[in-house]
């Protein structure tokens, strides 16, 4: 866990990467919805690529313009981002909820964590600690 934060645990970063799950892929449009810094955003964008969570391409050659988009492993963090956003609706966001999701199915999305053996949601008391295992 302290590994992943050290990538993502900021807080310029996470919106950051709400903005590019949201489809706001330029700088401009991320600063102006995150309200972060230009020079705070700048310097998490590029621990964001150089970590591998984001691509930086270049959409304008007059002036040098770029994008960010999300790779495999910035895409990986889409449950995370749910599960975080869940949590805050939860526990912090007091009053109307900014945003709710819908399923494909048409129901609002109530995000869990589920064991993909057995499909029953992994709750702290269903969990036990394994063997280390390395990667």
């Amino acid at each position: 866990m302290a590994n992943a934060l050290e990538v993502v645990g900021e807080r310029w970063s996470l919106l950051a990467l709400r903005e590019v799950f949201f489809g706001c892929t330029r700088f401009d449009q991320i600063a102006a919805n995150t309200g972060a810094s230009r020079d705070v955003l700048t310097v998490r964008l590029k621990k964001l690529v150089a970590a591998g969570v984001l691509e930086k391409h270049q959409y304008s050659e007059h002036p040098p313009r770029y994008e960010y988009v999300l790779t495999e492993s910035g895409r990986a963090l889409h449950n995370l981002m749910l599960m975080l956003k869940e949590w805050g609706d939860e526990y912090v966001t007091q009053g109307p909820l900014p945003l709710v999701w819908q399923h494909s199915c048409g129901a609002t999305l109530e995000p869990r964590v589920v064991c993909a053996a057995c499909g029953e949601e992994a709750t702290p008391e269903s969990l036990t600690r394994a063997e280390q295992v390395t990667h």
